[in-house]
């Protein structure tokens, strides 16, 4: 059971809405409704004087107080050679507007229907441009720039690998698979939509901003500089939040345009997204087209593999915006030996709401990327899809491995995962089952994926993390921690660290997360990082509190230091069966023990695995029907293995939820988002998921202390690949040899008709 799990099942959650304000006013956002064009006028006299309106503001308001454009996190090298091109990003649109929900106004006033009213009577005149939503459009000579200065629509060019010498093994290979993959773009869809409190303390000369997100240092330190203030001005408190899955991880426009106006009018401020503007003001994910070509010699070992990337960033860069094109791109190499890699990434601005990370933030379009590619290679020379991979797998002798392309893989027993997965997919009797369903007159197909991932990164130093361990003689135990939880079960797996080390009772023990104020420092919570980054700072800490109290036991056992030894709660003497335990000497401390740290791993770690998705196709309509799921995960040593198994069954509905429906799209005319409702963005359903069966195959890192890997992307960056794989097979005996996602069931309906009626074969 999960500690967490009593009080978000019993209502006893406080996210956004449960939050009580005193005296608190109402913003609301008025938003553009077209996506291109020059700000004619903003008139806001008539609104200004409608009941209970206390302020109205602009962008030229805030630009005139001083107020900063966001910046990006991350800069990579322009694509002239130069620097990154990085637009003016206010918080308020001030000339110009580039997307459908570009913020242009903010109304404030005593409640929300008086807001929503004067909001509507703002007059926006706007004079319309053409659009551009497209990254491959974007580029050609004669399309709508988005930003006049950047005359391409380019944001910046990153290239890795030698592209004469792939060239030059692909000019000679014996295969040769070329495709260009279409990776859809995807919003979070979370359940709590984003909204804030914001206040500010002039007598501290402080503002506070409370909200859901896993990062309220970050999000403190993305909004700080805009109102240039230091980030310790901007306290971020983070409530329960109701899923965010990256996309709340970051400081966005509304942040600092509420504070400044809890500043101007003296109030506190709510501001609630609706839905319908969830869809369009939310960064917005993936979205990118891939041409690879992968290279084989006459025996099916991998040459070379040339990756070409067009990166839809949407029209401004948000702080994170350019991170997951780049950020974790080794992941094309795969769990593979693949010799010669070179890649490259263009980041490319268009009329569309910015992209920014979504859980795997990289890792499953770079995993799609590779998966994809070795089956269309294994169909083009007639091999097993299993079998092919077998042959390029990178051998568990050889680890640590560098894959000769970003990555150097710490431990792994790949070859062991892969077998294990087939076995208990049934791999080999699967040809039975094809030709039963064919006999109900379905068309079955199973598909395979072997996702490797980068966590607790970045690769060269792992971001660190902060921890403060507080125990009383009475063995209470208090701890800060930099890390926030937003479902993924923070609370239990510290008890069970905090369990197994000292040997105490964890169930009086208080975790203090979720403000900047009250945790000086942290990282956050993404990247499949938190319990090897925060559970090894919990680690480090507790560690400097046992040698601390070693000189105490020593005096107890009547031993030489150097004797004593600590394990699971107990100090012994070496090779004597004396000792006592860490709870006794607590109890004989004149008060509180502490001690803090902020500290980083040894090294990221990569966890691994192998997932087989089976399916059904109802030809007639289709409908696309999950009928078996398994997984085979290396995440390292697991603390808790139903929190394994919640992370990555979660994980996998998030990628079928994109192979099979999620799809968000702008018409390519107007730049209007289309799939802006419930009504026409699918989600996945509990009748869309299969039971899956999750099988752990641990091989402990030695990167951090708890021998973790990190799980929480998992189950994503192994399923989008995974299902498509298994709709790809049952449609190829149609003749279909790629169907790009999402595999609707209009768009699979519509593949079937086009091909030559005939009778499918194995």
């Amino acid at each position: 059971m999960r500690f967490e799990d009593d009080a978000l099942i019993t209502g006893r959650g406080r996210y956004m809405n449960d939050l009580a304000a005193k005296s608190e006013a109402v913003a609301v956002f008025v938003r553009s409704q077209v996506a291109s064009g020059r700000i004619v006028i903003i008139d806001s006299d008539a609104a200004a004087g409608m009941p209970e309106v206390l302020a109205i503001i602009t962008g030229p308001d805030l630009k005139a107080a001083g107020l900063a454009p966001i910046e990006p996190r991350g800069r990579h090298p322009g694509p002239d050679g130069g620097e990154m091109r990085v637009p003016l990003f206010y918080p308020l649109a001030i000339d110009h507007v580039r997307y459908v929900g570009d913020p242009v106004a903010m109304v404030v006033a005593e409640t929300k229907s008086a807001a929503l009213d004067a909001a509507e009577a703002v007059l926006v005149e706007i004079e319309e441009r053409p659009v551009v939503v497209d990254p491959l459009e974007a580029v050609f000579p004669d399309a709508p720039l988005v930003w006049d200065d950047f005359p391409d629509n380019r944001c910046f060019t990153y290239e890795k690998g030698d592209k004469a010498d792939v060239d030059a093994s692909i000019a000679t290979a014996h295969t040769v698979v070329r495709q260009r993959l279409r990776i859809s773009r995807v919003v979070a869809a979370p359940i709590e939509t984003r909204g804030a409190i914001a206040s500010y303390d002039p007598a501290a000369d402080q503002y506070q901003l409370e909200l859901g997100t896993q990062a309220p240092h970050r999000v403190s330190g993305d909004v700080a500089p805009v109102l240039g203030v230091a980030p310790d001005k901007v306290r971020v408190v983070a409530s329960d939040c109701g899923g965010s899955f990256g996309m709340k991880n970051a400081g966005y426009p509304e942040y600092p345009a509420l504070l400044f106006a809890a500043r101007k009018t003296g109030r506190t401020l709510r501001w609630t997204a609706d839905r319908l503007e969830a869809f369009q003001a939310d960064a917005h994910a993936r979205d990118m087209w891939a041409d690879a070509a992968l290279a084989l010699d006459a025996d099916g070992m991998f040459l070379a593999l040339d990756v070409h990337v067009r990166a839809n960033l949407g029209a401004y860069l948000g702080p994170a915006t350019a991170h997951p094109p780049v950020a974790n791109l080794g992941g094309i190499a795969g769990v593979y030996r693949t010799p010669k890699i070179y890649a490259k990434v263009d980041g490319i601005f268009t009329n569309t709401q910015q992209t920014a990370p979504y859980r795997g933030a990289g890792r499953p379009e770079a995993t799609y990327i590779i998966e994809r590619v070795i089956d269309l290679a294994a169909d083009e020379i007639g091999l097993d899809r299993a079998e092919l991979r077998r042959r390029n797998l990178v051998p568990q002798d050889t680890m640590p491995y560098s894959s000769g392309f970003i990555f150097t893989y710490d431990s792994g027993d790949f070859p062991g995962v892969l077998d294990k997965a087939l076995e208990i997919a049934d791999w080999a009797g699967f040809e039975a089952r094809r030709s039963e369903a064919r006999a109900r007159g379905k068309l079955r197909g199973i598909g395979i994926a072997n996702p490797i991932e980068i966590a607790g990164g970045p690769v060269a130093r792992p971001n660190p993390e902060f921890a403060r361990v507080e125990i009383s003689p009475a063995g209470k135990i208090r701890i800060h921690v930099g890390s926030m939880d937003s479902g993924q079960g923070h609370g239990t797996a510290f008890r069970q660290i905090i369990a197994d080390r000292l040997g105490l009772d964890t169930e009086d023990m208080e975790i203090v997360t979720g403000d900047t104020h009250e945790v000086p420092w942290g990282t956050g919570t993404f990247g499949s990082r938190t319990l090897a980054a925060a559970g090894g700072a919990i680690w480090a800490a507790a560690d400097t509190i046992i040698e601390r109290l070693k000189e105490h036991a020593t005096a107890r056992l009547e031993a030489h230091r150097s004797e004593i030894v600590f394990e699971h709660g107990i100090y012994r003497v070496d090779g004597r069966n004396r000792a006592v335990s860490f709870a006794q000497i607590m109890a004989e401390q004149a008060g509180p023990v502490s001690a803090e740290t902020f500290v980083s791993n040894e090294g990221a770690t990569f966890p691994n695995g192998c997932h087989i998705c089976e399916v059904e196709v109802d030809p007639e309509t289709g409908h696309v029907e999950l009928v078996a799921y398994s997984v085979v995960d290396d995440v390292g040593h697991m603390v808790n293995p139903s929190l394994v198994k919640g992370q990555i069954t979660g994980g996998v509905a998030q990628g079928l939820g994109q192979a099979l429906m999620e799809n968000a799209v702008y018409d390519p005319h107007s730049g209007q988002l289309l799939s802006a409702t419930f009504m026409d963005y699918a989600m996945p359903r509990a009748a869309d998921m299969p039971g899956v069966e999750v099988v752990g195959y641990p091989v402990p890192t030695r990167q951090n202390p708890l021998g973790v890997k990190g799980a929480g992307e998992a189950g994503t960056v192994g399923a989008l690949s995974a299902v498509m794989s298994a709709v790809s097979d049952a449609l190829r005996p149609f003749g279909v040899r790629h169907l790009d996602m999402p595999a609707t069931p209009d768009r699979i309906w519509r593949c079937l008709k086009t091909q030559p009626v005939k009778e499918p074969s194995a």
